[in-house]
């Protein structure tokens, strides 16, 4: 069995980390921010509470946090609540609607309802069910963010079939096999704008670059990315994507790059060689094919890429898509 290591801290962000004249200290409570509201979407979020946990007074922290990540902290939350929810509606048949809307934070299933259709167009019945789907009005989603939004792209049944059987080079793809992954530590740079290309290659030129001055060769670099977010469902620039080499535990690192880890577990892990545009129809392969019959569910850790080419030199992509395992809870009537 493949090894690999672990304890990732949710480091989630974005253009903070490359900001070079930023201050460390508010790029760690920023940073702090970000992973109690991911682990308390469900929870009602006060300013006073998350401004507490900056370490900010509540008095300055709407500004700086609105200067910081491009958005106000109450969009920032309604933004992150409504992906997560439409992700649910997807991935999570056995939730009833009512049980998304109060996991998500929403005080009623009406409330739910109204807010997803105002921001995706759509109803949550709607996403859930795309076949039904008759009409629908440009949402907020794409006047905010120009975000072109459509249930069926969460459920790309036939399209992921043909990237996984037709749209190959080199060979049909293997199936998904199961890897016990050892910890293992990494130097970290977050795109600071999400899933555009430039923003992309400019960070991995970076971390490249920072890489080989630590002594570790071009041919020698094994890299990761750390996938927190579904572009089917939030926009580009806001996909949180950090670019990852693995390092000896000994090595230092410093701003703008951060030091974290891989967690350690079991991982889903499909091979994918192909055209760049179909990457997410590849990832979504395992949540609509392979998760159901499993017997495992996704674990609260960011999907990894595994790159194993240029594709700037090749003109196509070859990697592995990892993602953590845990047992699929026993229900009992």
């Amino acid at each position: 069995m493949e090894k690999i290591v672990g304890t990732v801290y949710y480091q989630l962000f974005a253009s903070i980390l490359y900001n070079v004249h930023m201050d460390k200290r508010y790029q760690a409570r920023i940073e702090r921010v970000i992973q109690y509201i991911e682990e308390n979407l469900g929870q009602k979020l006060s300013l006073h509470d998350i401004a507490e946990v900056s370490h900010f007074s509540q008095y300055h922290f709407h500004r700086i946090f609105r200067g910081i990540m491009g958005e106000t902290l109450n969009d920032y939350i309604s933004r992150r609540r409504l992906e997560s929810a439409a992700n649910l509606l997807a991935f999570s048949p056995h939730m009833t609607i009512t049980e998304i809307a109060l996991a998500t934070g929403f005080s009623s299933s009406a409330n739910f309802a109204k807010a997803v259709k105002l921001y995706f167009g759509y109803s949550p019945s709607e996403i859930r069910n795309p076949s039904k789907v008759k009409d629908s009005k440009i949402g907020k989603v794409f006047s905010k963010y120009g975000k072109d939004f459509h249930p069926a792209n969460l459920y790309p049944y036939h399209d992921t079939a043909q990237v996984l059987d037709d749209r190959r080079i080199g060979g049909s793809n293997p199936p998904v096999v199961i890897k016990e992954l050892e910890c293992q530590p990494v130097s970290l740079l977050a795109s600071p704008h999400g899933y555009e290309l430039d923003s992309l290659f400019n960070t991995w030129e970076q971390l490249m670059a920072w890489a080989t001055a630590q002594g570790i060769p071009d041919a020698e670099q094994n890299r990761y990315a750390f996938c927190y977010d579904n572009p089917a469902v939030t926009p580009f620039e806001k996909c949180r994507y950090e670019a990852a080499i693995v390092i000896e535990s000994d090595v230092q690192v410093s701003f703008p790059f951060t030091k974290s880890e891989i967690m350690a577990g079991q991982y889903a892990v499909l091979h994918y060689k192909g055209s760049p545009d179909e990457t997410n129809s590849a990832q979504l392969s395992l949540y609509a094919h392979w998760f159901p019959y499993s017997g495992y569910e996704p674990d609260r850790f960011p999907m990894l890429e595994r790159y194993l080419n240029d594709v700037r030199e090749d003109g196509y992509v070859e990697m592995e898509i990892y993602v953590k395992l845990r047992n699929l809870p026993l229900f009992t009537e």
